[in-house]
């Protein structure tokens, strides 16, 4: 990897996990769903207002406030603390071609979550700018 004081930009590894994943909306101060504990991505955000889950969109129970329809790229990781610019590396490139996302970091990596529909165009931004993608597109 480069950047943060490194020489050129950084080039990372991304791996596309082959789930289709959704984000889901429960009213403040919910626990965690037992639904949402399988799958190869679930996370978890509490706030005052809300609680947020990322998880499998095949375990959604009807009813339940969510958007369905998302692919995960995850960063190869561990990643140090102290690099910087890594989201941005993410971001740049995928805002330039329209690709909104949906952004989740955990101790040792970050997830970039993208619409499956534009799954295509977001792999192909990231390649033009230098990063490396595995895993599954389909």
């Amino acid at each position: 990897m480069h950047g943060a004081g490194g020489a050129g930009p950084m080039r990372l590894v991304l791996r596309v996990l082959g789930e289709r994943l959704a984000v889901c909306r429960l009213p403040a101060g919910s626990p965690m769903p037992d639904w949402a504990r399988s799958g190869v991505l679930t996370a978890v955000t509490r706030t005052a207002d809300e609680t947020s889950v990322v998880c499998a969109a095949s375990v959604v129970p009807e009813g339940t406030t969510a958007e369905t329809g998302w692919r995960a790229l995850q960063v190869a990781g561990p990643l140090d603390f102290g690099l910087t610019g890594v989201l941005a590396a993410l971001a740049t490139p995928l805002a330039e071609a329209g690709v909104s996302i949906f952004a989740i970091s955990t101790y040792d990596t970050d997830y970039v979550l993208v619409r499956e529909e534009a799954l295509e165009d977001a792999t192909g931004a990231l390649e033009a700018v230098g990063h490396r993608i595995e895993g599954d597109r389909r």
